[in-house]
């Protein structure tokens, strides 16, 4: 049986550069990516607002879900209303 060999935590960088060093010289397979996870980044100009008022129970349940996901509550919304009109299933 082959022993598995402890992974790297992955380090911390202060500048793109440094980033951009280390994943040209170093050897990925040696760190552990389990702690990374997606992130979306929004390149579409927001130009209309939307205003609505809803029950404060469920205002509460969505700034829940999206501070759980480390997301701005309005972003959360967002990504829900983008997700129900491309058919796709929202991130849990």
């Amino acid at each position: 049986m082959k022993k598995q060999k402890k992974l790297k935590p992955f380090p911390v960088f202060k500048t793109d550069e440094e980033a951009e060093r280390f994943v040209d010289t170093a050897d990925l397979s040696e760190y552990d990516f389990s702690q990374f996870r997606p992130v979306r980044f929004e390149f579409e100009k927001k130009a209309a607002q939307l205003n609505m008022r809803v029950p404060q129970p469920l205002l509460d349940a969505v700034k829940n879900r999206a501070k759980a996901r480390g997301i701005p509550y309005t972003r959360y919304i967002r990504e829900l209303m983008e997700h129900d009109i491309s058919g796709a299933k929202p991130h849990r």
